[in-house]
């Protein structure tokens, strides 16, 4: 059964904070997810790459879901990144998150290393086993990271054969090329074409046909407009006010990646600390520097909010 609402829109993804000693920051996450809905976002996905799903462990996972779907309390909805090779552990995940509240599950394909390759068929029983455990619409990852190429015609197929699997996330190399040729092969069937990679491309994206962006929570407030002078037509305000931020926005997808977004709400008192779990490596102190004069200079909501 295809979902009776469409998502469309800001929903970036959030971080997980730590603890200097690399423990979760419970009270932190809380004030990550108000933070966000004061940005002024459309929905917050939760347990992405960007949210350094990888390091956690199953029960954190379990832990950050609950609360994150409890403190949002319906606000805005949310979306729970459910990714796994394992069939029955990814309908496990968004089983579980889908009962507690979530309103759209983001996959990857499944993939492990670079040797485990799945044909077509496997990869699309394992979409549509995850939407019918959890009943919600889907929102498929295009990712470089998963090492699986999805072509536009498979996708298209996708959402044509299964109703909650129409979203798309669209993050790689010519991006909107991608995003243009899969709403041309899949019409309305495409209800959800989003772009992702921190809005680094996000003007291409928006003329491609892209109706949702998924941006780190480092600046979405600034994002805002780009959007909305998009949609009304004015394409050359939207451009100005993507002008405004494309330095920032580079700095992050180019220097500094998921860590960005928390170096600058920990300089916004947002959170107590910036701290990324091993192997992952902090900022370089230069890097640092050079992001939080970026965002000084056009100063989003992150880097005041708890101060």
């Amino acid at each position: 059964m295809a979902s009776d609402r469409h998502y469309s829109g800001l929903f970036p993804v959030a971080p997980t904070p730590f603890t200097d000693a690399g423990d979760i920051d419970l009270g932190g996450q809380r004030r990550v997810l108000d933070c966000m809905i004061d940005q002024g976002v459309d929905g917050i996905c939760i347990l992405a790459n960007y949210s350094e799903q990888f390091l956690l462990s199953d029960e954190e996972r379990l832990q950050l879901t609950e609360l994150s779907l409890a403190h949002v309390a319906g606000r805005v909805p949310v979306m729970v990144t459910c990714s796994h090779f394992s069939t029955r552990i990814a309908a496990s995940r968004a089983r579980h998150a889908s009962e507690r509240g979530a309103k759209l599950i983001m996959l990857m394909p499944p993939y492990h290393g670079a040797g485990i390759k799945l044909d077509e068929p496997s990869i699309r029983e394992h979409f549509a086993q995850v939407a019918d455990a959890a009943g919600i619409p889907i929102m498929i990852q295009d990712a470089p990271l998963s090492g699986v190429g999805l072509s536009t015609d498979f996708m298209a197929r996708i959402a044509r054969d299964l109703p909650l699997v129409r979203y798309f996330k669209i993050e790689v190399a010519g991006t909107a090329a991608k995003l243009r040729k899969l709403i041309e092969l899949g019409g309305e069937t495409i209800e959800g074409p989003f772009d992702g990679e921190e809005a680094i491309t996000l003007m291409a994206d928006l003329d491609a046909g892209a109706t949702g962006v998924m941006s780190s929570a480092m600046l979405p407030d600034l994002i805002r407009p780009v959007i909305e002078h998009h949609k009304a037509g004015d394409r050359q305000q939207a451009a100005k006010a993507y002008e405004h931020i494309l330095p920032l926005i580079n700095y992050e997808n180019r220097q500094c990646g998921l860590r960005a977004a928390k170096t600058v709400m920990m300089e916004g008192g947002v959170i107590k600390s910036d701290h990324v779990r091993h192997p992952l490596e902090p900022l370089h102190p230069a890097s640092r520097a050079g992001l939080l004069e970026l965002a000084q200079n056009v100063n989003p909501l992150a880097l005041s909010w708890g101060k």
